[in-house]
């Protein structure tokens, strides 16, 4: 069923409803997840025990940084350095305690607070150079970001920051988890902005909004494997439940970038191209399920679909979507649309120690599981664990991942696992595999020290290779099937990397990076940013205030 404008009254009678149902209990400002130290600080936390958390979702509403914090603060079994962390980040997140401005709060631009409405104000600002042998590189940015609450129903923000790179670093093609850019028109073009915002609605069980910004799913110590996260930000409207303590529910409907021309609909004017773009959409569904205290069990799934409108049935959160899509398209279109199904399991139930495991299922065929020459295995598994504390502040981790060829593409180009050509998934995409360690020392507070070492390897493109091949039956029924994993190493990478950085006040970093590395394979130069090819080291410079 595709949407009408006449079915648009009824669904403003719907959200008026969802949004006034219940008493208001929180507002949901979205903490953006590239502020990494708050939520490792957050990890720490629920590591010991302190906290119980669902980390499979972000990103975390400020109110529940705030909620985690206020829990914090009865702990006994916080090392002298937490104890300070904590009393750090509650500069910022009293915010979301106190009514007023009586507390000891953190350096702000602009901040008011009264009984029915608080805002803040703050400016972006930031750089970071990039230093080897090949020269020079950097990246800057600056901008503007706020958040605001009324009463004790709505709360809304926003930001904008304009980005200057002397050599393009975003490319769908690269393996990086560089967050992908969107550059303006021009060749050669070095700019590009983000902008990000939205407005939410929250009751005592839940929340609605419509928000353009960044969000994961699964737990990760080094990129999630189902949303990570990396694509430019798109629009989409979100919506949680949590009716009782052991379950949650989180679903999304967005508004994704192809990047596909629709020739029919563009057209000439003016001696220039009016391009006109396929629509391409998401929705996506994750139930989290607590059946013993401190262990979490995730499960959901997602469509891709795209070359029409809105269809109401994937704006219903609770449904299978392939079924859904098999009732619209079963009997008719042989490709359908590109659906994807994942699960997640998390546990800190040992002390100190966070355990987790997610699979990623693009595709499988139950029937052909074991057959070598049939196979259609499109998955991403991941498997890891961090431990803190193993020493006072010391805390250590290791995670590997392995996703085999084909997951996360598709071969209608309007339908791929991906926003402005970016993938959604995880950064080094199909056929591939990455391992993952890793130490982070906490000596006092503020200062963060990193030791990282990566092995990951990639193999053939096949998705790209059948496309090139223009044998168009290959890419339907049984051409994309019984393909091995990783039968031609393409790509190599082996890295150490040293980061410390130090938040001398709150959102604002210095830091640095040492990393050596050794790139092989013929796919090398392909899959790897400009600065680091022909070298083996880099040596980061950079600092930054506000996100």
């Amino acid at each position: 069923m595709i949407l009408k404008k006449q079915l648009l009254p009824p669904l403003h009678i719907m959200l008026f409803a969802l949004l006034t149902m219940g008493s208001i209990h929180a507002q949901l400002v979205p903490y953006h997840i590239d502020n990494e130290v708050v939520y490792d600080f957050i990890d720490e936390l629920a590591n010991k025990g302190v906290i119980n958390l669902n980390s499979t979702v972000k990103p975390y509403s400020r109110m529940q940084i705030a909620h985690f914090l206020a829990q914090a603060q009865k702990s006994r079994v916080l090392t002298s350095r937490q104890s300070q962390e904590l009393n750090f980040y509650l500069k910022d997140f009293n915010k979301e305690l106190h009514g007023n401005k009586d507390f000891r709060k953190r350096f702000d631009i602009f901040y008011h607070a009264d009984s029915t409405f608080k805002f803040s104000g703050n400016i972006i600002l930031g750089g970071r150079a990039y230093l080897n042998s090949n020269g020079f590189e950097q990246h800057r940015w600056n901008g503007a970001q706020f958040f605001a609450t009324m009463g004790n129903k709505l709360a809304f923000y926003g930001s904008l920051r304009d980005n200057y790179e002397s050599i393009p670093l975003a490319n769908p093609e690269k393996l990086s988890q560089h967050r992908g850019a969107v550059y303006k028109k021009g060749e050669n073009n070095k700019d590009y902005s983000e902008t990000r915002g939205g407005i939410v609605y929250s009751w005592q069980t839940g929340s609605i909004g419509l928000v353009k910004d960044h969000f994961t799913w699964g737990n990760n110590n080094n990129g999630a494997h189902i949303f990570a996260g990396n694509t430019p930000s798109f629009a989409h409207i979100k919506f949680s439940l949590k009716p009782v303590k052991w379950l949650e529910f989180n679903y999304l409907h967005g508004w994704l970038a192809s990047e596909v021309e629709d020739s029919s609909a563009s057209y000439n004017l003016h001696n220039d191209t009016r391009r006109v773009f396929t629509n391409k959409y998401i929705a996506a569904n994750l139930i989290s399920v607590q059946p013993w205290e401190k262990l979490y069990f995730s499960f959901g799934n997602s469509i891709i679909y795209s070359d029409g409108n809105i269809n109401a049935a994937y704006l219903i959160p609770f449904l299978f979507y392939k079924s859904v899509d098999h009732s619209y398209n079963g009997s008719r279109n042989s490709a359908g649309h590109n659906t994807q199904m994942f699960f997640d399991l998390s546990s800190r139930q040992i002390n100190n120690t966070h355990l987790y495991t997610g699979l990623f299922i693009d595709e499988i065929s139950i029937a052909n599981m074991l057959n070598e020459d049939k196979h259609s295995n499109f998955i991403s598994l991941k498997i890891g664990a961090r431990v803190t504390d193993i020493l006072p502040n010391l805390s250590a981790g290791v995670e590997y991942t392995h996703t085999k060829p084909f997951a996360y593409t598709h071969f209608i180009p309007s339908l791929t696992f991906q926003s402005n050509k970016y993938t959604l998934g995880h950064y080094l995409k199909d056929n591939a595999d990455e391992l993952f360690l890793m130490a982070r020392y906490k000596p006092i507070r503020g200062l963060d020290i990193e030791l990282s070492y990566i092995h990951c390897r990639k193999g053939e493109d096949h998705q790209k290779i059948l496309e090139e091949s223009g044998a168009i039956e290959n890419l339907w029924g049984d051409g994309r099937t019984g393909y091995a994993f990783i039968q031609n190493l393409r790509y190599k990478k082996n890295a150490l990397k040293l980061k410390a950085q130090y938040q001398f006040i709150n959102d604002a970093y210095i830091y640095t990076e040492i990393e050596g590395y050794k790139l092989s394979g013929p796919d090398a130069m392909i899959y790897t940013a400009a600065p680091y090819y022909g070298d083996n080291k880099m040596i980061v410079l950079g600092l930054n205030f506000g996100f």
